[in-house]
């Protein structure tokens, strides 16, 4: 509760511009959760120190921006980057080789669980640039599709526990649980829609 406490201090003196670059930072693996940083920005939204709308609107783009800019690393520069300091100390060349073995045999589904891997988002992403196997614009749609899922609930949790914090740390600690399901039926949905389809044109075949 003191982190969000310390979020919700600063960004109520910072705003908008507060929220996006921390957002911004998560994204190369500033050792600061970004559910937390989302849940802060709703905070002082429910507070009245900002629209919760726009807030949303922050966060998507601080996510994705930070995301973007780790995954054009990857891609422009290849496994060159990982000589870089803010990449050296968070991406070692185990977890690198562990996530590009995942990312031959997954694909893009691997970004769009990555989303809600704190700890190997940013691994994941940087991979993705390097494999050649996603292109930036699928990279963006993948990537903005699990955030639409992550980021409403971080940011409008903030904003309705605004004024009671310990029930808004005990949603906070079971957010993940509640992404998690809302997950599994995306992709469940996902699966049902391309089942279909694939059931329809081999109908179509015969």
């Amino acid at each position: 509760m003191d982190f969000l406490q310390t979020l919700v201090s600063i960004f109520m003196q910072y705003g908008y511009f507060a929220v996006f670059g921390i957002l911004i930072l998560c994204g190369f693996g500033l050792p600061v959760p970004e559910d937390i940083s989302l849940t802060a920005g709703g905070v002082i939204s429910g507070l009245g120190y900002a629209n919760v709308h726009i807030m949303f609107f922050v966060g998507m783009a601080g996510v994705l921006i930070g995301d973007t800019f780790v995954f054009w690393l990857g891609r422009h520069y290849g496994e060159k980057a990982l000589t870089l300091p803010v990449l050296r100390t968070v991406l070692h060349p185990e977890r690198f080789d562990k996530v590009r073995e995942q990312f031959k045999k997954y694909g893009r589904w691997v970004v769009f669980v990555g989303r809600f891997m704190p700890g190997l988002r940013m691994p994941i992403f940087f991979t993705a640039g390097t494999s050649k196997q996603i292109s930036l614009l699928l990279f963006l749609l993948t990537d903005g599709f699990a955030a639409l899922i992550s980021v409403p609930i971080w940011v409008y949790l903030g904003y309705y526990f605004a004024h009671n914090f310990d029930e808004l740390m005990s949603w906070v600690r079971s957010g993940q649980t509640i992404i998690l399901i809302l997950v599994i039926l995306a992709l469940a949905l996902l699966g049902f829609f391309f089942w279909r389809k694939k059931r329809r044109e081999g109908k179509g075949e015969t």
